[in-house]
């Protein structure tokens, strides 16, 4: 069972206790997120200079850890006491978890006034809705299929630029050679399902991919091209680090960045890293597609849902998270940070880097047909407990040199079955 639906049975009590306290002054703005690196803090740095620009608190609540499963702990506790804060970060389709249970509120005084149909993709706005009222406000796109590349370190190794996976490995092998670490990775759960997902949308494409982290198709969890899928993963794992294990995905992007390691698999968000290091995209760094997902794009949409509140005050402020979240300003300040694609269609991306624009492209090509999908490692996909259950057969295959591929795929269909 769905872990947000669990909270059914209580959510009636906590309907009986006041969503928020009265106060005078100022409203206040509480934000649970989970940007807490580098790069992640100056960008939320933006949102929260202009919302007090505006007269109002911002109150943070920045819990990291777990590519936000430790925020959504923290989130689902408060709930259940009838003290949710004014926003938190959620996303896919819990958003519609969380409206289903009478807790987020309509945004539809902002959304009209700012005419949020029309700036925004139609299944990015699909996403932000429960019964057809905006209930969540989109803030970036980001894309998850990326390969980071330090050239610097493939001058030195011999290596090209591999669009294949067999490339890729042959690749590794030469940075192998060449004494670097072919692929910096963090041994964490999220980080683990990250780069199974990227290597199941090159082997088994977009609809293929649709079918089994979508759908949830027997068919597809359990064919033929799925053990390829945790053939190739098993192979690829040879040339992360063997002391990867519960380190942050920041930290590999470090080894990147200093020379010690040649690539990383990880989505956009991993350039705010390279920016904040004073790197510029193109000279001192690489960003393809993951090798095999070139025309599909694996979509992961920061959101902040709004929760409901009594207090005026707090509304207004809340309303103004919404407003500014979506204004130009900071669209362009916040993604130009964050690494991500900025959600508004009307923009003028030429103040961005080459990177963001080679991804707006190819959100625009994967849209006209079965390339944008959504992540299922970042909760884009699926539900939680779904999710979960994913990520621990990764993570324990990963974990296990000796793993049998068609095992797994056993232990994926059976494990993705219990979790339904």
């Amino acid at each position: 069972m769905n872990a947000i639906n669990r909270l059914a049975a209580v959510v009636s009590l906590a309907s009986l206790l006041p969503l928020s306290a009265l106060a005078a002054g100022p409203g206040t703005v509480e934000v649970t997120h989970w940007w807490t690196s580098g790069g992640e803090k100056a960008a939320v740095e933006t949102l929260k200079k202009q919302v007090e620009a505006d007269g109002f608190i911002w109150k943070d609540n920045a819990i990291a850890g777990g590519g936000g499963a430790a925020a959504m702990t923290v989130l689902k506790s408060r709930a259940v006491a009838g003290n949710p804060p004014a926003a938190a970060q959620v996303k896919g389709p819990d958003i519609q978890d969380w409206a289903a249970l009478g807790l987020l509120t309509e945004l539809d005084d902002v959304s009209k006034a700012n005419n949020w149909d029309a700036l925004l993709p139609p299944k990015i706005a699909k996403i932000m809705k429960y019964d057809d009222h905006y209930v969540a406000v989109p803030v970036n796109i980001h894309r998850v299929n990326w390969l980071w590349i330090n050239p610097e370190v493939f001058k030195k190794a011999g290596a090209q630029v591999p669009t294949t996976l067999d490339e890729l490995f042959a690749a590794a092998d030469k940075l192998k050679a060449a004494g670097f670490q072919p692929l910096a990775h963090g041994g964490q759960p999220w980080q683990d399902a990250t780069v199974f997902e990227d290597v199941a949308l090159s082997v088994l494409g977009p609809k293929g991919y649709h079918a089994a982290f979508v759908a949830l198709d027997e068919q597809a969890l359990t064919g033929e091209p799925m053990k390829t899928v945790f053939a190739k993963l098993q192979k690829l794992a040879t040339y992360m680090d063997p002391n990867r294990a519960g380190r942050d995905w920041n930290l590999a992007a470090g080894d990147v960045i200093n020379g010690k390691a040649g690539m990383q698999i990880m989505g956009d968000w991993a350039k705010s890293e390279w920016t904040a290091a004073g790197k510029v995209a193109g000279k001192d760094y690489q960003c393809v597609p993951f090798p095999g997902t070139q025309g599909s794009f694996a979509y992961n949409i920061d959101s902040l849902a709004m929760f409901k509140l009594k207090d005026e005050n707090d509304i207004k402020a809340q309303n103004d998270l919404a407003k500014v979240a979506l204004e130009p300003t900071f669209q362009i300040v916040f993604n130009q940070n964050k690494g991500s694609l900025p959600v508004r269609q009307d923009l003028d991306l030429k103040q961005f880097d080459a990177c963001t624009q080679q991804s707006a492209v190819d959100f625009k090509d994967a849209e006209k047909g079965d390339g944008l999908q959504p992540s299922m490692a970042h909760n884009m996909a699926t539900s939680l407990a779904v999710q979960g259950a994913i990520f621990d057969v990764v993570s324990n295959f990963l974990n296990d040199p000796k793993a049998d591929p068609a095992k797994a795929v056993t232990q994926l269909n059976s494990a993705i079955k219990s979790a339904k």
